[in-house]
């Protein structure tokens, strides 16, 4: 069995998360600025809103997973590795996201 290697695997993966978090804060950003401009109600803000707090929950859920999964290989322990559950919610949030730009492509563009 060989042993754990810290490295900077652990360190570049903690990292993309983090991009990942920053990249959906920004578009939720962008988001909460373009949606009321285009569809013309305050109620589109919300989306925006709710993209940010989400990005926050994304950076706080993948440092705890990064510890969780340093704890388990330097402990030899790959057998209690956490879950997929944070990937899991990346997928279901990017298909939400999907959806609600679909649906304001349908309603913004004119026929």
């Amino acid at each position: 069995m060989t042993q754990y290697d810290p490295g900077l695997q652990p360190e570049r993966t903690q990292l993309a998360w983090r991009r990942t978090a920053l990249s959906i804060a920004v578009v939720s950003l962008i988001a909460a600025r373009a949606l009321p401009l285009i569809l013309g109600s305050g109620v589109w803000v919300i989306p925006g809103v709710v993209g940010v707090a989400v990005s926050a929950l994304f950076w706080v859920a993948a440092a705890r997973r990064a510890r969780a999964v340093d704890q388990a290989l330097s402990a030899r322990h790959p057998d209690r590795m956490p879950d997929a559950r944070l990937i899991a919610g990346l997928a279901a949030f990017v298909i939400a996201a999907g959806v609600l730009a679909l649906g304001v492509l349908l309603v913004a563009v004119p026929r």
